[in-house]
């Protein structure tokens, strides 16, 4: 029996096949993940559970020998945008930073590989560009689902803020402090923003100032209202300013801006609806009106 001959190509797509399939097993059955996943499980022990999992102290647990090949193979600036990206999503604990460089080696793998086996198939100029368009796609796919993510996410806080603004500022004048008014919307809160509350305070508990605390949190967020917020609150912790006064002008301010924000996109429904009126209402409404009298002119002519 004569060996089965492999063109460069197809010895090019096994080896990317194996070496995907290789990465795939050291990310995801690291011998060191189950000690990682203790640590994390102590270091997150007596956190509150609207605290965003994943997010704290257990981030800095030790890489093994597969997040170690991942991240050599990932540019630290591309490292460090999907870092950001994460933060903005809200550190979804399913998909940890080692993971997502894995998927987007993975994946890009896997984009040259079909398009290696496509351009075998169907050689051309055509199948080259394509195969490099699904290459970038696939490898930037995370860097958009968590930008996605992300963006949704900064609207629900930007929606939020105004209600809890409008609580703290009721718990403040109950007799509480700031801070024991951002723990108690945080606790009673179930959205994104009572989550990052509560982060704020975890990151003040662990040594970082308030004003450290209070940036990162805008910088996590990522919402203007929230920064203003964040500002407002610095200087008046600066100037002795009556915490109160600030949370009471702040949400004032807060739900005019989301009632403008609604009134904006009332008035830009009209302009929205004209596109699909043209293209789809308008032309059948055209063939049902107009259609029976083209019709019975032609008719008329032809006979």
């Amino acid at each position: 029996m004569s060996p089965i001959a492999l063109t460069p190509v197809a010895l090019t797509a096994i080896v990317a096949i194996g070496l995907s399939l290789a990465l795939l097993v050291l990310v995801f059955l690291d011998p060191a993940g189950r000690e990682r996943r203790m640590v994390r499980a102590n270091l997150d022990r007596g956190l509150t559970s609207h605290g965003p999992a994943g997010s704290g102290p257990a981030d800095a647990g030790a890489p093994g020998g597969a997040a170690l090949l991942v991240r050599r193979l990932t540019p630290p600036k591309a490292a460090a945008g999907l870092e950001k990206l994460l933060s903005r999503a809200g550190r979804p604990p399913a998909w940890p930073l080692e993971r997502l460089l894995a998927a987007k080696v993975l994946l890009a793998a896997g984009a040259v590989t079909l398009s290696l086996l496509f351009a075998t198939a169907v050689p051309g100029t055509l199948a080259v560009v394509l195969g490099i368009v699904l290459t970038l796609v696939a490898y930037f796919l995370p860097e958009l689902l968590l930008y996605s993510r992300g963006q949704e996410r900064s609207k629900a806080i930007g929606l939020e803020l105004a209600d809890t603004l409008d609580q703290m500022t009721i718990a403040v004048e109950a007799g509480l402090g700031f801070e024991a008014a951002m723990a108690r919307a945080g606790k009673t809160g179930t959205g994104p923003l009572a989550e990052e509350l509560v982060r704020t305070l975890q990151d003040m508990r662990m040594g970082l100032s308030r004003r450290e605390a209070y940036d990162l949190l805008a910088i996590r967020a990522d919402v203007k209202d929230l920064r203003r917020f964040v500002r407002a609150v610095v200087q008046a912790d600066n100037h002795g300013i009556a915490i109160a006064d600030v949370l009471r002008t702040q949400a004032d301010e807060m739900r005019k801006k989301r009632r403008q924000r609604a009134e904006e996109k009332a008035m830009q429904i009209p302009v929205k609806v004209i596109f699909p009126l043209m293209l789809c209402i308008l032309p059948v409404l055209f063939i049902v009106m107009l259609g029976p009298v083209v019709i019975g002119v032609l008719d008329a002519f032809s006979g």
